[in-house]
């Protein structure tokens, strides 16, 4: 009995369980992709137009992007609070959208529902945050592979959650809303004492690389499988029975991932290997060396190193740089050289937020992230109003379909950069390039309407998008440290809603209600054109215009394609800018 007790006392303090139970929070946490699908029910309920709905968007991407609040809250509170907050902000936030859709409580004014929109969707943030500083805590030595995982999963989120929404099979669309209010909280109130950080196991363990793998292994398996469960539903009317037989597959596939702390707490390596292992990483550094004058140490190469140490081959400019360094190094441990302590850090350095807001990296960082995720927000955002302007019928398909392609683009673009910047010292921001271009021709799909294009263009632009979330953070952690990491990052984010409130909230929105006006006029007085009246009826807003056809979002994803190249060519700037910095920091790992 007391041998049982204590290895459940080890589970529950097993890294990986903690681990798990985030990949389960972040799997309802992706209640911003749902917007797609909800914004139709809110639209035809509430009588609005495209550019009311364009606002609730924009509100929906300020709750989902700003989370200083969060973050400033997990620093105060235990995680388990700062889950609860996120918990009490989605439901009050949601619910109160669902009550006044459903007519169960008075309707309120624009603003007012845009508030709900943001307090609703920023409790994510908590969600995020909460799962992300345990992921890193417990797992300080594989942050790229945690972090990409842990986003993934929120980027899945609108997937799992529309294939539970399939099996309700409520013949009243609002249930979504209702869905969206209580599910989510219900996971994060019954997992919030579990995602913490846990005592212990910070160094890196021979099992962790199986364990990744297996982890990776059922993300790949798990995402092709909703695919192909959507994919089926869409083309054959299958019955409740078949629903619920792949919505149970579902669940075991996202309960699978739980044999891994099982199994380690059954096959615990001894407290001697576990001191072993601390010893072998703490004798990778220099005897007499700190681990903070080894960062500064780096800066002092780029003020001894020659100028024309720039100008040689790269393995040449690797080799010369590493001798550079270990002089240094041995130099400091013997007390010859005195370590400067410089007031403005040099890249690869920790950076505080003013700091980073003066140098030209950061702000094509940001811009960059504007043009290429903004792009991708729009179309998510709109994704419901673009696909029924298609004549397809269902559109929960394609939000589906652009949360499947979104989570594979973050663990790609996770995986992909890494092998650029692990095996070639490039920086990470070609991957970055390569990911907007992917987003042009996306959209260039769209803008086109052709037969099958908004499977290929929600394929790319999916994909695309969600490569950026992986690249980003860890381009940004690379350039500018992990100290002020989590002012860094929020501050990048941003750029999320930025760019929807221009692309979305007026470009797409702008376009599309001027199209369904043009419409709306040729069906009330067909061959005659009437400027008076076309603006009376663009400039009203209790009349709901509805667009039909590829044009009415041809000119905005030419737009958005066009802001892509330009968005790649930012991208391709700082990889240029950035080249020395990448090979001093991976450069001497190749040799």
């Amino acid at each position: 009995m007391v041998r049982l007790k204590e290895r459940l006392g080890l589970f529950f303090n097993n890294r990986w369980l903690v681990f798990v139970a985030a990949m389960w929070i972040q799997s309802f946490a992706g209640i911003g992709y749902l917007f797609g699908s909800i914004s139709p029910i809110i639209k035809s309920s509430l009588n609005y137009n495209q550019r009311q709905i364009a606002r609730l968007g924009v509100a929906k991407d300020l709750g989902d992007s700003v989370g200083f609040l969060a973050g400033t809250l997990s620093e105060i509170l235990p995680l388990w609070a700062a889950l609860l907050v996120g918990a009490i902000q989605n439901f009050i936030g949601y619910g109160s959208v669902w009550l006044i859709v459903t007519g169960r409580s008075p309707t309120l004014p624009l603003w007012v529902m845009c508030i709900l929109i943001f307090i609703g969707t920023n409790g994510e943030t908590y969600f995020n945050t909460a799962a992300l500083v345990s992921g890193v805590q417990n797992f300080p030595k594989s942050r790229g592979p945690v972090v990409g995982i842990l986003k993934g999963f929120a980027g899945l989120g609108g997937a799992i959650m529309t294939q539970i929404y399939a099996l309700i099979h409520s013949p009243d669309h609002a249930s979504l809303i209702f869905m969206i209010a209580v599910g989510p909280t219900m996971v994060a109130i019954a997992l919030m004492f579990i995602v913490r950080p846990v005592g212990g196991h910070r160094q890196i363990r021979p099992s962790d690389g199986f364990s990744f793998s297996l982890i990776y292994s059922i993300c790949l398996i798990l995402a092709s499988y909703l695919m192909g469960v959507m994919l089926v539903q869409d083309l054959i009317d299958v019955s409740h029975t078949v629903t619920t037989i792949f919505t149970g597959i579902l669940f075991v596939l996202l309960i699978i991932p739980v044999v891994i702390p099982i199994s380690l707490t059954f096959s615990q390596e001894t407290r001697v290997l576990s001191e072993e292992a601390l010893l072998s990483e703490s004798q990778k550094q220099e005897p007499g060396v700190s681990a903070h004058d080894q960062e500064i140490i780096f800066s002092e190469v780029e003020d001894e190193k020659p100028k024309e140490v720039d100008l040689l081959p790269a393995l040449e400019r690797q080799k010369r740089i590493a001798q550079l360094q270990s002089k240094l190094a041995q130099a400091a441990a013997k007390g010859a050289v005195r370590i400067k302590r410089r007031r403005v850090p040099h890249r690869g350095e920790d950076f505080t937020l003013m700091q980073a807001l003066i140098k030209a990296d950061f702000w094509l960082i940001f811009f960059s992230l504007l043009l290429g995720s903004g792009s991708g927000l729009t179309v998510i955002d709109n994704l419901g109003q673009m696909s029924q302007s298609l004549g397809y019928d269902n559109t929960h398909v394609f939000v589906s379909m652009i949360s499947i392609w979104n989570f594979l683009g973050r663990v790609g673009g996770g995986y992909f950069s890494e092998i650029i910047v692990r095996d070639y010292a490039y920086p990470r921001h070609a991957a970055m390039a390569i990911a907007q271009v992917v987003m042009a021709f996306g959209h260039f799909f769209f803008a086109m309407g052709w037969p099958g294009a908004m499977y290929i263009g929600t394929l790319l632009v999916g994909l695309g998008y969600g490569a950026h979330w992986a690249i980003v953070p860890a381009a940004a952690s690379e350039l500018f440290g992990l100290k002020n990491f989590g002012a860094l990052y929020n501050f990048l984010t941003i750029a999320n809603p930025a760019g929807s409130l221009v692309f979305s909230g007026v470009i797409a929105s702008t376009i599309y209600d001027s199209e369904a006006a043009k419409q709306a006029q040729e069906r009330h007085h067909p061959g005659q054109w009437n400027g008076a009246s076309f603006l009376s009826s663009f400039l009203s807003v209790d009349e709901p215009l509805t667009c039909e056809g590829a044009i009415c979002f041809f000119w905005t994803s030419l737009i958005l394609c066009g802001l892509c190249i330009i968005a790649s060519s930012l991208s391709m700037i700082l990889v240029y800018r950035t080249k020395t910095v990448y090979t001093s920091l991976y450069g001497k790992s190749r040799t």
